[in-house]
């Protein structure tokens, strides 16, 4: 992955029509990968898990160290780097993440055991991979500090200690390698869901550590955290909350959430503004579990797919830098992978994949606001350099849409084809003839691009 750029305000007679300005898109896309992590990197259906990835455009692969999901370094080194070796197959970069040792957390024993089992593990990379290699990786400190069941609820106090040793740590290791390149540490890949303050930790990371060992800063987003069922049906304990509204308007609450993406990327980049430190939503879904009849599906189906694609749009236009969303590959029938243990793709997985040939990094892009008449429509137009030029059209509503594109600017007119996936194409994504207009049935997307053609849709 090429050293970081940040989005720049940029002029072009085909993607400058209307009040949006254009500007290069700056987002990477990425996944979290877990539980699946045997399936892509060594199961039957490896290659095509990866087929898969790559058309997703994947460059970030977050892979957790000292988790009992996945192999344990130090009694199995071997399917550990068969692990890393899937995500490197993929054509992406791993994000290792220290995710957390037991209390007491600012026990002097605890924190030395826990920077000494880090540096053997970014020594392990080096010696098995090489250091040019390794410097561009990224390197994760813990996960979700101030979340007491994932985290273990450190204070700031506690983390900053913990951060800066292993950081320092880290950052050593890859020196001889840098040569003048920043390395890519950081953290806190906050809990910004249930807990309140979230970016308070990332305001005093950015303050407190020093430039060189902060290449990024992490924090997580889902839609909610509530079941799309009763509580009571599930025998859960809500720890004071409500229930979460039903049905429809679970769903219309859900596609609510969706600016938020935007307003927190903005407001993360506000912090880091004249810092080279990059801004990554490292967590994101609709609803943040891992079982089916919790969710109903709303991770995965349709619904799933134009809020994830919504919210990429959202995270483009608050300038983050990357996404990473929870997870890439399922294990059995969980309620988060976008790809089955087989690499066969759900509906969410479908949209991602067109989503991301049509709009990539170093497009030149611009999110123009949804028509008065419809604020369900979030929209982007993409221009890559070799003249493919392309828009999508997210409908976040249950009911069926219309557009007549001249609204968006009259170079669309040279575009002939139109994919679209929505309520009603079955799961599949189809090609028709453009019109000139948009039809989304229900909850869904479309693209008009003059390289339609090209885009693998299977």
């Amino acid at each position: 992955m090429a050293e970081a750029t940040k989005p720049s305000v940029v002029s072009s007679d085909r993607v400058n029509e209307g009040s949006a300005p254009a500007r290069r898109m700056g987002l990477r896309y990425g996944f979290n990968e877990i539980n699946g992590w045997w399936h892509l990197s060594e199961g039957p259906h490896g290659a095509e898990i990866r087929r898969r990835l790559q058309l997703m455009d994947t460059q970030l692969v977050r892979i957790f160290v000292f988790d009992p999901q996945v192999p344990d370094p130090f009694a199995d080194w071997r399917s550990f780097s068969v692990y890393v070796q899937g995500v490197l197959d993929a054509g992406a970069l791993p994000m290792i993440t220290f995710a957390r040792f037991g209390p007491p957390f600012d026990g002097a024993h605890q924190i030395h055991s826990f920077v000494a089992r880090c540096r053997e593990i970014v020594w392990g990379a080096i010696e098995q991979w090489g250091g040019e290699r390794v410097k561009d990786w990224f390197w994760c400190i813990w996960n979700e500090p101030n979340n007491p069941i994932i985290g273990g609820g450190l204070t700031y106090e506690q983390y900053l200690r913990i951060y800066v040793e292993v950081a320092t740590c880290i950052h050593a290791q890859l020196a001889p390698h840098l040569g003048g390149q920043k390395a890519h540490i950081g953290g806190p890949a906050i809990d910004g869901n249930h807990r309140a303050y979230w970016m308070d930790w990332i305001a005093r990371l950015v303050e407190d550590v020093d430039d060189h060992l902060l290449g990024f800063v992490s924090w997580h987003r889902y839609g909610d955290w509530r079941p799309a069922v009763t509580s009571r049906s599930l025998g859960l304990e809500m720890w004071g909350a409500p229930d979460a509204p039903l049905g429809p308007t679970l769903e219309a609450l859900l596609m609510a959430q969706l600016p938020e993406f935007e307003a927190r990327a903005r407001g993360v980049a506000r912090l880091l503004k004249g810092r080279d430190i990059l801004n990554i939503c490292g967590e994101l879904n609709t609803i943040s579990h891992h079982e089916n009849y919790y969710t109903l599906g709303l991770n995965q189906n349709i619904f799933g797919a134009a809020f994830y694609i919504s919210a990429l749009i959202n995270l483009i236009r608050g300038g983050a830098d990357a996404e990473m969303r929870w997870t890439a590959t399922a294990h059995g029938d969980d309620a988060y992978g976008l790809l089955s243990m087989r690499g066969e793709p759900t509906p969410a997985a479908l949209a991602k994949q067109i989503f991301a040939q049509h709009v990539r990094f170093g497009d030149l892009v611009r999110c123009p606001p949804a028509p008065r008449d419809h604020p369900e429509i979030d929209a982007i137009m993409a221009e890559s350099a070799d003249g493919r030029l392309s828009a999508v059209f997210v409908n976040t509503s249950r009911g069926p849409v219309v557009l007549d594109v001249a609204e968006w600017g009259g170079a669309l007119a040279s575009c002939n084809e139109i994919l679209h996936l929505d309520a009603g194409t079955g799961g599949r994504v189809l090609r028709a003839p453009f019109d000139g207009t948009v039809r989304l049935d229900g909850y869904g997307l479309a693209i008009v691009s003059n390289r339609a053609a090209a885009t693998t849709i299977d």
